[in-house]
């Protein structure tokens, strides 16, 4: 768990059912703004308010749940990625942490590239204005209708991940009349320590052609032969929600090394390398991302190290974050149905949302916070599990965490930090109806994706 763990109990402190401790907040009220988009705040009533406005304005205006997106706050992090890493590097978004229209459209705004792994997200992109050539597909099992979507498309470049693919895009581009940009994706054999079904850059699993074996190399060598190709560089990604640099220098080490044996085999010098995404973000206050300036100057000083140390020319870099610009734009509001208390064991909180909204805690055993935001109080801290409403023991939203102990049904409470594979990953189970996306900027609210609703449900239901 990212919380301390306390060999013994400070003030307040509850025991969670594993024996280990944990304290609460000196204040519950206080939004900590490591967790919460930059404009959260609490008004003169209590109430918290994002871009001026008052959430349980929202909530009226809008229900409950409902993900609340600080546009403002989404577009700062672009910037700061986008000057983080200068002219000399591109910044691809990964759409697969949120993609919608509006989102396109800013990043586009923004000067941000956007990466994409399926045809619904390219046709997402396109139909909101981003230029194909600022666009990359990525995917480790594409169909050839995507492959031709993409290269009649025109996008940027195509992320290639086996053997049949090389030959799929070349034979497609070709029959196309095409020479399509491609990276190869290598697994780099780097442990990131993150969650096992969040880590991609070990052997044993489904992304990319493996750099020990050989079978990297024998990849580029196929690449170069076809007509079809245009190989640009190498990819690697090596997981998610990573706090430190030193797998990615480990990474680019490999990668480097890749591009000094095509030179010594080929006399082809690739101008490009992508270290991909997965930098993390702060779910609760003992999180310490670093900041995307940080990220810049570490990522350029390892590959121009390591290129110097090859005698390599430095390639383009680029990077894929994803999570790191989406995810702390964000929060969930819900509102409290039930209070349950279980003498001895703990205390549950069930909101009228849940796994359909947000699967990342049953998947992942992800942490996160909470708060009360429709009012402040000044009852005690009370370690509760916030769960949602759905049939699954498992439909649980926060693990464990501090609310004031007087709370209710009807008081609306917050996750932070969900902008990032929440809605992206949303479900129907139990037939919940996915919630909306309100982007909030400079006292208005808009839906820029609706609530779905009981027609919805039933216009896909043909039986």
């Amino acid at each position: 768990m990212s919380r301390s763990a306390h060999p013994a109990g400070p003030r307040h402190a509850d025991v969670l059912p594993e024996g280990h401790y944990f304290a609460p907040p000196a204040d519950l009220n206080v939004l900590e703004p490591r967790v919460w988009s930059r404009t959260v705040d609490r008004n003169e009533d209590g109430v918290a308010t994002v871009a001026g406005l008052d959430v349980t304005r929202l909530a009226e205006e809008f229900g409950t749940p409902a993900y609340i997106l600080d546009e403002e706050d989404f577009r700062a992090r672009c910037r700061s990625w986008r000057e983080a890493f200068g002219e000399a590097a591109d910044v691809f978004y990964a759409g697969k942490a949120f993609l919608s229209r509006a989102i396109v459209r800013w990043l586009h705004e923004e000067g941000l590239n956007l990466d994409v792994c399926s045809a619904g997200e390219l046709s997402t992109a396109l139909a909101a204005g981003m230029p194909a050539e600022r666009i990359a597909l990525h995917g480790n099992n594409k169909t050839e209708a995507e492959i031709r979507y993409a290269v009649e498309a025109g996008v940027g470049r195509i992320v290639l991940d086996s053997f049949q693919e090389i030959v799929r895009v070349a034979h497609i581009a070709e029959r196309l009349g095409r020479r399509q940009r491609v990276q190869i994706r290598v697994t780099v054999g780097v442990e990131a320590h993150t969650h096992e079904f969040i880590a991609t850059a070990h052997e044993d699993q489904k992304f990319g052609i493996a750099l020990a074996n050989g079978q990297a190399a024998e990849a580029v060598r196929r690449a170069l032969k076809l007509d079809g190709l245009e190989l640009v560089g190498i990819h690697s990604h090596i997981g998610s929600q990573i706090f430190d640099t030193s797998g990615f220098e480990v990474a680019a080490h490999r990668v480097v090394g890749l591009l000094k044996q095509v030179r010594d085999e080929h006399g082809v010098e690739l101008p490009e390398i992508d270290l991909g995404g997965g930098l993390g973000i702060a779910y609760t206050p003992d999180d310490d991302p670093s900041e995307p300036h940080e990220i810049a100057r570490a990522l350029r000083e390892i590959v121009e190290r390591e290129c110097r140390t090859a005698g390599l020319a430095v390639p383009r870099l680029s990077v894929e974050p994803g999570r790191a610009i989406v995810g702390p734009t964000t929060f969930t509001l819900y509102e409290v149905g039930t209070v349950k208390e279980l003498p001895g064991l703990r205390t549950y909180v069930s909101v009228d949302g849940g796994m359909s909204d947000n699967i990342r805690t049953a998947l992942y055993d992800a942490d996160y916070s909470v708060a009360l935001v429709s009012r402040t109080s000044t009852a005690e801290p009370l370690l509760v599990r916030v769960v949602g409403k759905h049939c699954e023991s498992g439909d649980i939203v926060v693990r464990d965490a501090f609310l004031p102990a007087d709370i209710a049904p009807g008081d609306l409470i917050a996750v932070p930090a969900t902008g990032a594979y929440c809605r992206s990953m949303a479900s129907n189970y139990n037939h919940a109806l996915r919630p909306p996306v309100v982007a909030v900027r400079d006292g208005a609210a808009r839906v820029i994706v609706r609530r779905e609703t009981e027609e919805d449900l039933l216009r896909l239901d043909v039986g």
